[in-house]
């Protein structure tokens, strides 16, 4: 259960991402302290137009990329007034490809922090079926 859920415009609040780059649909930070993100892959977006012309499949590093925007919710009071960086990204796979008409759900959790810096483990799933996992650092810089 989620102590808030937020849509885009409240996200914006506490993400710096704008434009094509502010991904996530909807997000929240659930009561056991872990994050989620829902994200719906409408078909019209910029990195499905060449990946792939005919078989449009959502990038490895888009995924991931909505991965740490959902695992943002787990560090936003760390955020206002900074951005938070890539750190580091380590042991991500992935399963299961993504398409137009697909929701992805992203859940994730914090492993560790101390002070700037915040190790998330984080996964991403249409329906049931694992697409992308992974363990994500990162720096939250003034």
């Amino acid at each position: 259960m989620a102590t808030e859920r937020l849509n885009r415009e409240q996200i914006k609040e506490i993400l710096p991402h704008r434009d094509d780059m502010a991904l996530l649909d909807e997000a929240a930070l659930l009561e056991d302290g872990t994050a989620e993100g829902i994200y719906h892959v409408r078909g019209d977006e910029f990195f499905l137009r060449g990946h792939f012309p005919g078989n449009p499949v959502v990038p490895g590093v888009i995924q991931c990329e909505i991965i740490a925007q959902a695992s943002c919710m787990l560090m936003k009071d760390a955020i206002p007034g900074a951005t938070p960086y890539y750190a580091g990204i380590n042991s991500v796979r992935f399963r299961r490809p993504v398409r137009p008409g697909d929701t992805l759900t992203v859940h994730s959790q914090l492993v560790r922090s101390k002070g700037p810096l915040f190790v998330v483990k984080g996964e991403a799933r249409v329906g049931d079926e694992l697409c992308a996992s992974g363990e994500f650092m990162f720096m939250i810089a003034k």
